[in-house]
C-alpha cells in the first residue's frame, strides 16, 4: 500500500541525521559542545520508523483484510540492506590497513552482530558505552539503532496482526498501554542499568510506538488534525522541543527516560499537525531539507565509520581544511550510495531474483572474511614488527583462568598454584590487570600461590557510585570490600601488594598532559562513605597499618599517564613501513609528557602512600623507569624497539615486564629475610 508523500518527513529526517552528525563530529566553539543533545536524533528516527510502519501495516489490512509479510519483509530488506553492505565492504580494507589486531577484531564481531541485526546486544555485553572516547573509534557503533528499528520490524507486525484480528477493538488501547509499559520501564532502567535502557528494544519501543499511535489515528479519522491554530503553533513548538533538546541535552541526563519525552512529543506536533499552508512544514518541505533527508540514511551509515576512520589516523587534528574535506568526502558518498545502491536496490523494476541473491552473497563473503579475521587474531603479521610485538592484546585481558574467562572481568577473581603456602595478593584495578600476566608466571615459579582480585582499588567503609544514576557499582562496592577484608585479616606472612590508578580516584579527574593529550571523557563516579572513614585516605591508610602488622605490603606507586593514545599515534606513522624505516622514525620521535605533570598529578597519591611507614611496607617507583627527572624531566612512552604504553595510562606487555622487574626484586627481598 503506497502512501501519501509527506516532503516534511524528509525534512525531519534532515534534522534528525544533522543532529547525529553534529554530535558524532564533537564540534566545539569556545571551548564548549554545543550539540551535546544530537544523539536524539536516533529518537526523532525511530518515531517517524513507527509512524511509516505502522500507516503501511494498517492501510494494508484496512484495505486488503490482509497482510504479506514477503512483500513487508521483502521492501525492508531492500531498503536497509544494501547501503549497510556497501558500506561495510567498503570499510574492510581501511581497517586492515588502520587498526591494531585486537581493534580488528572487535571490527569484525561488530559486523557479524550488524548482519544479524544483534549489534545493539554485543555493544552492551561487551561494556561500550555509548558516546564514549573509545566508541568514537568503534567504525560499526552506530548500528545498534539499526538492529533496535529490525527487532521492532520482525515483532511489531505479528503483534499487530494478532491484535487487528483478534481485538481490532482494543487495538489503540493496546498500542498506548504498550507505550506506557516502555517508556516507564525505560524511566527506571536508564537510573539503574543505563547501557541496558539505551541499547535494548523493550526500552526504546515507546519511540516507534509513538508514531504508531499516529498512525493509527489518522489512518482510522481519515485525516489528521483540523484543528487551524494548532496547525499554525503547534508544529513550531515542536520543531523548538527539538532544537532545545539538540542544544540543551547531554550525555549526562537519564536517556531514554521521561526527558526523552521532550523531542519525542517535538516530532508527533509536527507529524500530526504540519500542513503545507503552515511555517515549518514550508521550511522542512524545501529542498535542502528535503535533499538531505532523502540521503539521510546513508549520511547515518557513512558518517560514523568515516569520523572512526578520521579519529585513528588523526587527519583532521588541528586542520581546518581537512575538516571541510572529511565533510565533503561524507557527503559524496553518501550521494554516490544514495543513486547507485539505495534507489537501485529499492526499484521494483530490479526483480528480486537479482537483488535478493546480490545481497545473500555480500553477506556470505562477509561472514567469511570477518570470521576469518577472528580465527586469525586480527592478522597480527599485516602490521609492523614493534606492533605486533607490543600491542598484540589489551595487556589486562591477557591472563585467563582455567575456563579462559579474563581474571580481570571475573568477579571472584582468579588463583594459580593454589596449594602453596606462600600466598601473594593482587589488589588494584586495570593498571594492576596489566601486570598480571607476565608477573603470575615469574610468581609460580617462585611457587607462590598467586592470588588476583576483582579490578578494583580497596577502600574498605565505601561505595563507588555512578554520579549520574546514583547507582552504587556492582563490583567495587563496600559489601565487597567487606568479604576481601575478612579474608586478608587472616593472612599471616603473605605478600599484598596495592597499586592502581589512584591520580584518578582520589582527584576524579581524568588526565590531561596540557600539551593537547586529553584523555576523553569525565569520570562518572565518585566515592560515599558508608560510616567508618570520611575519606577514601583515611580508609586506605588504616587498611595498609592494619595489614602490613602480620604481613609483607608493595605499594606500587602511580605508572605515568601518557595523554596521548599510542597505539594511534604509533599505527599511524609507522604502519605497513620497514622495520629500518621505523627505526629511524622512532629513533627520531620519542613521544614524551611532562615529569612535572607526572609529579602535580600524582603528589596526592604519594603522599598517602608516604604516609604508611613501617618494616614491613615495601614501595615500587615505575616513573623512575620512564621518567628523567634530572635532565630533561620527560616520561618517556618508547625507545628503538619497544613501546611502553597500550593506550594512554595503561603499560603495554613490554612496559608491565619492565615495571615487574622493579616488584620481583622487592619481592626477592621478602623472601631473604
Amino acid at each position: 500500500m503506497k502512501l501519501t508523500y509527506r516532503p516534511e518527513i524528509d525534512g525531519l529526517r534532515a534534522i534528525a541525521v544533522g543532529a547525529v552528525i553534529l554530535y558524532h563530529a564533537q564540534i566545539t566553539i569556545f571551548g564548549h559542545q554545543p550539540f551535546e543533545g544530537g544523539f536524539i536524533g536516533v529518537d526523532i528516527f525511530f518515531v517517524i520508523s513507527g509512524y511509516l510502519i505502522t500507516s503501511i501495516i494498517i492501510k494494508e489490512l484496512v484495505t486488503n483484510g490482509s497482510f504479506s509479510f514477503k512483500h513487508f519483509y521483502e521492501r525492508r530488506i531492500r531498503r536497509i540492506l544494501p547501503a549497510l553492505l556497501f558500506v561495510m565492504l567498503v570499510s574492510l580494507p581501511f581497517a586492515w590497513t588502520y587498526l591494531l589486531p585486537s581493534s580488528f577484531i572487535d571490527f569484525s564481531k561488530s559486523i557479524l552482530y550488524s548482519l544479524g541485526f544483534s549489534s545493539n546486544f554485543y555493544f552492551h555485553y561487551s561494556g561500550q558505552q555509548y558516546g564514549a572516547e573509545s566508541g568514537l573509534l568503534k567504525s560499526f557503533l552506530h548500528t545498534w539503532s539499526l538492529s533496535v528499528e529490525e527487532q521492532y520490524y520482525i515483532l511489531f507486525p505479528i503483534v499487530l496482526l494478532i491484535a487487528f484480528k483478534y481485538f481490532r477493538k482494543y487495538l489503540v488501547h493496546i498500542l498506548i498501554l504498550g507505550f506506557i509499559i516502555s517508556l516507564v520501564s525505560a524511566e527506571w532502567t536508564s537510573r539503574n542499568y543505563a547501557s541496558a535502557s539505551f541499547y535494548f528494544l523493550h526500552t526504546r519501543m515507546w519511540e516507534l510506538i509513538a508514531g504508531s499511535i499516529l498512525a493509527y489515528f489518522e489512518i482510522t479519522l481519515g485525516h489528521r488534525s483540523k484543528n487551524k491554530t494548532l496547525n499554525l503553533i503547534l508544529p513550531t513548538i515542536g520543531l523548538l522541543l527539538i532544537g532545545y533538546s539538540i542544544l540543551f541535552f547531554n550525555d549526562r541526563i537519564f536517556h531514554p527516560s521521561l526527558y526523552t519525552l521532550l523531542p519525542i512529543i517535538g516530532v508527533c506536533f509536527i507529524i500530526w499537525f504540519s500542513q503545507k499552508d503552515e511555517l515549518i512544514t514550508k521550511i522542512l518541505s524545501t529542498k535542502l531539507f528535503v535533499g538531505i533527508g532523502l540521503i539521510s540514511y546513508s549520511l547515518y551509515l557513512w558518517h560514523y565509520p568515516i569520523f572512526a576512520f578520521v579519529r585513528i589516523t588523526e587527519f583532521t587534528e588541528g586542520y581546518l581544511v581537512n575538516k571541510i574535506f572529511i565533510g565533503f568526502v561524507i557527503l559524496s558518498f553518501s550521494i554516490i550510495s544514495y543513486y547507485c545502491v539505495e534507489r537501485p536496490s529499492r526499484n521494483k523494476q530490479y526483480k528480486s531474483l537479482f537483488i535478493i541473491p546480490t545481497i545473500l552473497f555480500c553477506i556470505i563473503f562477509l561472514i567469511i572474511v570477518n570470521i576469518n579475521i577472528i580465527s586469525k587474531d586480527g592478522y597480527t603479521k599485516r602490521i609492523a614488527e614493534i606492533l605486533q610485538k607490543n600491542l598484540s592484546d589489551k595487556p589486562w585481558n591477557l591472563l585467563k583462568n582455567a575456563d579462559n574467562v579474563n581474571c580481570s572481568g571475573n568477579k571472584n577473581g582468579c588463583i594459580f598454584n593454589p596449594l602453596s603456602k606462600k600466598k601473594l595478593f593482587i589488589i588494584g584495578d586495570s593498571h594492576m590487570a596489566s601486570l598480571a600476566f607476565d608477573l603470575k608466571n615469574r610468581i609460580v615459579k617462585k611457587n607462590y600461590s598467586f592470588i588476583i582480585t576483582r579490578g578494583c582499588l580497596y577502600f574498605p567503609g565505601f561505595n563507588l557510585v555512578n554520579k549520574k544514576t546514583n547507582k552504587i557499582d556492582e563490583n567495587c562496592n563496600n559489601k565487597y570490600f567487606a568479604k576481601l577484608e575478612k579474608v586478608l585479616k587472616n593472612q599471616i606472612n603473605s605478600i599484598i601488594i596495592f597499586g592502581g590508578r589512584f591520580p584518578l580516584h582520589l582527584s576524579n579527574h581524568r588526565f590531561d598532559n596540557t600539551e593537547g593529550g586529553i584523555e576523553g571523557g569525565e569520570w562518572d563516579h565518585r566515592y560515599d562513605s558508608v560510616g567508618g572513614f570520611e575519606t577514601i585516605q583515611s580508609s586506605f591508610k588504616n587498611l595498609i597499618s592494619n595489614l602490613s602488622k602480620q604481613n609483607k605490603i608493595i605499594l606500587i606507586y602511580p605508572i605515568p599517564e601518557v595523554g596521548w593514545n599510542v597505539p594511534k599515534i604509533i599505527i599511524n606513522n609507522i604502519s605497513n613501513k620497514k622495520l629500518s624505516w621505523i627505526k629511524k622514525y622512532i629513533a627520531e620521535n620519542y613521544i614524551t609528557t611532562s615529569y612535572d605533570v607526572y609529579t602535580k598529578r600524582t603528589k596526592s597519591t604519594f603522599e598517602l602512600f608516604n604516609s604508611v611507614n613501617n618494616e614491613n611496607i615495601f614501595r615500587v617507583y615505575p616513573h623512575m623507569l620512564f621518567c628523567d627527572n634530572l635532565i630533561e624531566k620527560r616520561c618517556i612512552v618508547h625507545d628503538d624497539i619497544n613501546i611502553f604504553y597500550y593506550d594512554d595510562n595503561h603499560p603495554s606487555t613490554k612496559g608491565a615486564e619492565i615495571i615487574n622487574n622493579l616488584i620481583v626484586k622487592e619481592i626477592d627481598k621478602i623472601e631473604l629475610r
